[in-house]
């Protein structure tokens, strides 16, 4: 197979074409980083060093992923020209801790601020919507190659706000299409519920809630009024990426937490039996199979189920 015949190919140009559009933008090819003396990968280990104290040569190559020799020559460059001084660690009298000199801070300093003007211009050409655009998918590329780290808070519930209709409608439909293969009647289903929620909206006996992670929207669910006795909890779903992190279960927690509260008699709802992990957070929370039905729906065979918790 040629690199032509490669099933991923069009994706693969992609993100080449980025890169070669992204280091464009802030002159990685140019001979000296920002017109300076110094090498785009100096540069950036001049600033590992100016934010970080007690750094040894075995850090840099870890965590910039750069060779050990290629270091090794770098820092005894940089050390010729005064730029950084070692000393031996109290731990390990073998290995050196590496530190910008007073020249070295002094070296650094233009680099930093000529790099924070360079990004500033960059955004100064956007509307301040599209910085945030710019500035979130940025941090989507992060977390997808694994270079975030976990948020000190892992997501946060809040309730509903203007827009997240048409992003829960449209993410669902998309999730069910890839999981299950369901077409787009689904889709136009969850966009029936959420409007009617939405028009006869009551919060005394209802309520949705938004699962939202560094400020993406993440999971939902919702609590509609049935009858003065029963409730009904719908449309529970947590993306992919925030799988593992309890969303559901607390979605869930949530929906029968407010249901007592109202004075509700029972909590109901509607699933199919291919949804595995909905339905072991509803057994998990005590509710009980009242009963299922095979139906055709959403282009599947499927099997539907009602689930009751008596409060």
């Amino acid at each position: 197979m040629t690199i032509h015949d490669h099933p991923g190919k069009e994706r693969i140009d992609a993100v080449r074409a980025f890169n070669r559009f992204y280091t464009r933008q802030i002159g990685v090819l140019d001979e000296g980083w920002l017109k300076s003396t110094f090498s785009l990968t100096e540069a950036r280990v001049l600033y590992e060093l100016a934010h970080r104290d007690g750094l040894v040569a075995s850090d840099l190559v870890r965590d910039l992923g750069l060779d050990p020799g290629y270091v090794s020559r770098l820092l005894k460059k940089f050390e010729e020209r005064g730029l950084v001084e070692r000393e031996a660690t109290e731990a390990d009298a073998r290995r050196a801790s590496i530190a910008l000199t007073p020249a070295g801070r002094e070296a650094f300093a233009p680099l930093n601020q000529d790099s924070h003007d360079q990004v500033r211009a960059l955004l100064d050409r956007l509307a301040p919507v599209d910085q945030d655009r710019l500035v979130k998918a940025m941090r989507i590329v992060q977390g997808l190659l694994g270079d975030r780290p976990e948020p000190k808070v892992p997501y946060i519930l809040r309730p509903l706000q203007v827009g997240d209709i048409g992003w829960v409608t449209r993410r669902q439909g998309m999730l069910y299409a890839q999981e299950y293969g369901w077409d787009e009647t689904y889709e136009a289903l969850v966009a029936e519920i959420l409007a009617a929620f939405v028009k006869s909206y009551d919060p005394k006996w209802e309520r949705g809630w938004i699962a939202e992670r560094e400020g993406d929207v993440v999971g939902s669910v919702f609590v509609v009024r049935k009858s003065d006795q029963v409730a009904k909890l719908r449309l529970l779903y947590v993306e992919p990426s925030a799988r593992g992190l309890g969303i559901g279960k607390r979605l869930v927690e949530e929906c029968i937490g407010f249901a007592r509260a109202r004075g509700y008699k029972t909590l109901t709802l509607w699933t199919n039996d291919i949804l595995t992990a909905a339905r072991h957070i509803y057994q998990a929370a005590s509710f009980k199979l009242i009963e299922e039905e095979p139906h055709h729906s959403f282009g599947k065979d499927l099997v539907g189920q009602n689930w009751d918790l008596e409060l």
